[in-house]
């Protein structure tokens, strides 16, 4: 009897050791990806649109209209977004948004069963809510150059890499899911 309390012990030991270590493992990765995308967005989302609102001279409004509430709205819709990308790629992916330490799984759920890529979508809404709340054309072309340089990433890198990465996986992948637009479901 004390013989096969000892295995079960020893047995519950491990078991508690690897949840622990996976736990651990899961904290550290979503530190990096809080981190990575603390910093793309305090730069591309937040940095660069007030140096473009400066050089352009425009100021906060000084009145909250219908432009300011829908900017608002997208903002934080684009926000929540591209949260919910990250987290995705933390728990489901075991990586973070980052090229150069990227998801170790395929991430293919969460907003990623709707379009391939979720989290510049909600990027460039939050940078098309500022231009909205602001008014503001300097922001709007910011945006259009964000959605065209990500459009170039993605083909030119990310795909390429993704297909390397994840093979067969991915191409089955790529066949259902649209890069940008959702498709229409099939009932």
């Amino acid at each position: 009897m004390a013989r096969r309390l000892t295995i079960d012990q020893t047995f519950l030991e491990k078991e508690k050791n690897q949840v622990m270590r996976g736990a651990s493992i899961t904290m550290f990765v979503l530190v990096r990806a809080v981190t990575y995308a603390a910093l793309f967005i305090g730069f591309v989302l937040v940095y660069l649109p007030a140096r473009f609102l400066s050089w352009s001279g425009i100021v906060r409004p000084a009145v909250i209209g219908a432009p300011q509430v829908a900017g608002m709205i997208m903002v934080m819709i684009g926000t929540a977004l591209a949260l919910w990308c990250v987290f995705t790629f933390v728990f489901i992916g075991k990586g973070t948004p980052a090229p150069f330490d990227p998801p170790r799984k395929l991430v293919i759920r969460g907003p990623y069963r709707f379009v391939r890529n979720p989290m510049y979508i909600g990027a460039g809404m939050t940078l098309a809510g500022a231009a909205l709340y602001y008014e503001s054309l300097s922001i709007l072309f910011y945006t259009c150059l964000f959605f065209l340089i990500t459009h170039l990433f993605v083909v030119l890198y990310e795909e390429p890499t993704l297909r390397r990465t994840f093979g067969d996986e991915y191409e089955a992948y790529f066949g259902r899911v649209s890069r940008w637009l959702p498709r229409p479901s099939r009932i």
